[in-house]
């Protein structure tokens, strides 16, 4: 599940700090630490994020769908 979780969070954490960047942007706060700030908050949101969509996709995948009966040949 963690290597799940690490994929997920590349793609997270690349929505979330460059939508805190943009949105630092938009309110014309564009001094470096301030861009800075948005970006490390982006990065450690998508963490837990990551970890709870890695952990519903990983169950979901492991789990048989209900009321599926697998037959083998």
């Amino acid at each position: 599940m963690l290597r799940l979780a690490a994929v997920i969070y590349v793609l997270v954490a690349t929505v979330l700090a460059g939508s805190a960047v943009t949105a630092m942007l938009a309110l014309k706060l564009s001094e470096g630490w301030q861009i800075a700030a948005a970006f490390a908050v982006g990065l450690v949101v998508a963490a837990p994020v990551a970890l709870l969509l890695g952990r519903k996709i990983y169950t979901a995948i492991a789990a048989p769908a209900a009321g599926s009966t697998i037959r083998h040949a």
